[in-house]
């Protein structure tokens, strides 16, 4: 008796190929690298913090966004004129200041008649004179791994002159502030 050809309801299994599996794992292995390298690239690059206060205006205003640049400091040291990010004195529990480098190690600084001499020539940081001098009244020099950092507003800025800040120690410091938020259009801009 001949066998009935019509419908049948088993289906037959179809096996993966080895090319199909290697396909498969190759694109898992490149997304588990892609979201590696995002969580390290977050970890580095990818902070970001808000200024508080006012002592950076002109350059950044209270509330603003920043995204800071935590890879560059590992590379290299701060730099005269770099905004950076720290912990004073390395409190974990204060916010965190961002100030501008105005004092590398080796530079002597002093402030007289409101004008912050670096090495004995008006800094071109601060252009603003400034009112109180704190503990650059008198010249001192920067230890090694040490930075004077003050406010682009010094008159509303706690910073380096301070006795309770004083000069912030390499290790204190967080990272490069890189790019802000504008509070106006919500664009990106890198920091100057």
């Amino acid at each position: 008796m001949a066998r009935n050809k019509g419908l049948s309801f088993y289906r037959r299994r179809k096996r993966i190929s080895s090319a199909i599996a290697k396909e498969v794992f190759s694109w898992i292995f490149g997304i588990a690298v892609a979201i590696f390298l995002a969580c390290v690239a977050n970890f580095f690059l990818g902070m970001t913090t808000n200024v508080v206060g006012v002592s950076m205006e002109n350059t950044l205003y209270n509330g603003q966004k920043i995204f800071i640049n935590r890879f560059l400091y590992i590379l290299s040291t701060p730099k005269e004129g770099d905004v950076v990010v720290f912990l004073p004195n390395g409190n974990e529990n204060a916010h965190y200041y961002v100030k501008r480098v105005v004092g590398v190690p080796g530079d002597s600084i002093r402030i007289t008649d409101g004008v912050l001499y670096v090495n004995g020539m008006e800094s071109q940081w601060i252009t603003e004179k400034i009112l109180e001098a704190g503990i650059a009244e008198n010249e001192f020099t920067l230890a090694s791994g040490e930075y004077f950092c003050i406010g682009d507003n010094p008159n509303n800025s706690e910073d380096s002159r301070s006795a309770n800040v004083g000069p912030v120690k390499e290790e204190n410091i967080i990272g490069k502030a890189w790019f802000h938020m504008s509070c106006e259009n919500d664009g990106i801009g890198f920091i100057k």
